[in-house]
């Protein structure tokens, strides 16, 4: 009868406590993006809990797990052979009449009128082995459901590799397994006691514990139920001994007991998935550590690129400034030479002293300067250009490197989807700005902007000259008060009052000027540089926003999942712990 039908307040009170877990165990799974099938296996477990117990035959095709079945019925109800005669698995149950229906892919259910099956279902399922395996697959995929696994051995090759296996799958589901030796009517004696040692010890240890071992002769049983031979059967009965297989079934495993492997079931398949997924969380983890490492390393990179872009770019600027600093001292020399009294008739000529002033002062300074801010121009976006290399090829480098044969390659799920999205989407945009790097463009656009901020430091108007010329024509306004400064003075002044002091304002104004355009000038293209530099690492930025959102995100679910796991594991084993007290 349905287990909700015979529960006590105590059980029933178990039974509400599972079912709760079970809700957390659903919305916790949820989070840590469970498979379809893994859900389905969940939700399936905890409805057995409404149905008949139910022991599930395995074994291989050729063990005699049909002709157990049938010898445990009593009638010859399941087709034998030794070959593979189970095409499904078949689900044996109680009916009025016998019926034979198909309700699942692969499940037939098979309703007779016996009284054992209206206490217990039973389930024969395809043989498992390596020869057949869609068989195998099907009964993996039923053992779950099992509340009691009967595992079933040919005496003639007791436990085979695959049936170790296979019994090793069912260990992890957490199942009660009894180990049935069939076929005992080909050995002796004492055969018989060696192959039940071997199979006790080996199943001990692939199970963890001293399993229930069986050896029995399914055809000796059924025939001595059947009365095929009357004068035999009492014999053909001790000899199948088969009466102890069926006082442990019908006897120890009483109503109590079932209700316990009942409730205990379900926690098993629960348990199952929940370290499946305590192991892909941890193995989830590990790869986002990696990612976690690649966004920090990249981010180390874009700080140390700033210095080292600051530090190499004031080198640039001092050679900028060098050129200011070479004028200035040849403007010295010529006020030095040109402002004396020898020269007086050369100082009225104002045209000629600026053409002096122009050639020996300012020279080829603009070039100079033009030329210097040009090359600082070519190295910047250079280096930016290098930049998005550097993070492309690390970004590469971290997809070619990740494990495919960890555990997050074997869940279903959109974790790793979205994370490789994200890191070539990443990589694609690096990619992108690499391909499409236009330096001509990238140089002229921050030639201007420097133009700019260099008129913006108030150095002149801006206008249709270069960046030398608009230097020049801060400084070459100095000469002006040189000329023309012997409109009607007398000469004796002149040489001993007009001419010095003309000399040393001459030289302080040049100085003052010089040093204020260098001030401004290394103002203006600092800013800019420094303004371009930001913009440059922002974009960078911004290209691995997507990808170190997800990291920092996942990181925080995937850790919360880890905890919200590892406590429901801890509430698994004290509900285990309730229901089947040590």
């Amino acid at each position: 009868m349905p287990l909700r039908t015979i529960l006590n307040a105590g059980q029933k009170e178990l039974l509400e406590t599972e079912r709760d877990l079970f809700h957390k165990l659903v919305a916790v799974l949820t989070r840590a993006e469970i498979a379809p099938t893994d859900m389905e296996l969940l939700f399936r477990s905890i409805t057995q809990l409404d149905e008949l117990f139910l022991l599930v035959v395995v074994g291989e095709f050729n063990s005699g797990k049909s002709a157990f079945i049938n010898a445990l019925l009593g009638r010859r109800l399941l087709k034998e052979g030794v070959t593979p005669t189970t095409q499904e698995i078949q689900v044996l149950r109680f009916g009025e009449e016998p019926r034979r229906e198909a309700k699942e892919d692969s499940v037939i259910y098979l309703s007779q009128p016996l009284p054992m099956l209206q206490e217990i279902n039973i389930v024969d399922t395809p043989g498992t082995n390596a020869v057949i395996r869609e068989h195998e697959q099907i009964t993996q995929e039923f053992v779950p459901r099992s509340d009691l696994v009967m595992f079933v051995t040919s005496a003639d090759r007791p436990f085979t590799e695959s049936e170790r296996v296979f019994l090793d799958q069912i260990r992890q589901w957490g199942k009660k397994v009894l180990l049935v030796i069939n076929k005992i009517d080909l050995l002796d004696d004492q055969a018989i006691r060696i192959v039940a040692s071997y199979v006790r010890d080996n199943g001990a240890r692939l199970l963890g514990f001293t399993p229930e071992v069986f050896p029995v002769s399914a055809r000796l049983a059924l025939q001595a139920k059947m009365g095929i031979d009357p004068s035999a059967t009492e014999a053909m009965w001790q000899a199948s001994r088969f009466e102890a297989l069926e006082k442990y079934i019908f006897q120890t495993l009483d109503e109590q007991h079932r209700i316990q492997l009942k409730l205990l079931s379900p926690l098993g398949v629960a348990e199952r998935i929940v370290k499946q997924y305590a192991v892909a969380v941890d193995e989830r983890l590990s790869t986002l550590a990696g990612d976690f490492l690649t966004v920090q390393n990249i981010e180390l990179q874009l700080t140390a690129y700033r210095q080292d872009m600051l530090h190499d770019y004031a080198y640039r600027v001092s050679d900028i400034e060098n050129h200011l600093l070479s004028m200035e001292s040849r403007g010295l020399t010529f006020f030095n030479d040109t402002l004396r009294l020898p020269r007086i008739f050369d100082l009225i000529n104002s045209q000629r002293i600026r053409g002096s002033f122009e050639r020996e002062v300012v020279g080829d300074t603009p070039r100079q300067i033009e030329a210097a801010v040009n090359d600082t121009i070519d190295w910047f976006v250079e280096q930016d250009l290098r930049q998005w290399q550097a993070i492309m090829d690390y970004l590469v480098k971290r997809r070619t490197a990740d494990h495919h044969d960890r555990l997050i390659g074997q869940i279903t799920s959109p974790f790793e989807y979205n994370r490789r999205a994200l890191l070539e989407s990443v990589g694609k945009a690096a990619a992108e700005a690499v391909a499409s790097y236009d330096k001509a463009a990238e140089a002229k656009a921050l030639g201007e902007a420097t133009q700019l901020a260099v008129a913006q430091a108030a150095l002149l108007e801006v206008g249709a000259v270069g960046l030398g010329t608009l230097v020049t024509l801060a400084v070459a306004s100095t000469v002006a008060d040189v000329s023309g400064i012997m409109a009607a003075t007398v000469m004796a002044v002149l040489g001993f009052f007009v001419i010095p002091s003309k000399r040393r304002r001459a030289k302080a104004e040049l100085h003052g000027k010089i040093a204020d355009v260098r001030q401004r000038l290394v103002a203006g293209l600092t800013k800019e540089f420094e303004a371009e530099l930001d913009r440059t690492l922002q974009r960078m930025r911004e290209a691995m926003a997507p990808y170190t959102r997800f990291v920092r995100a996942e990181g925080d679910r995937l850790r919360q999942v880890q905890k919200d796991l590892a406590e429901l594991q801890r509430s698994i084993e004290a509900l285990k712990g309730r229901i089947e007290p040590s």
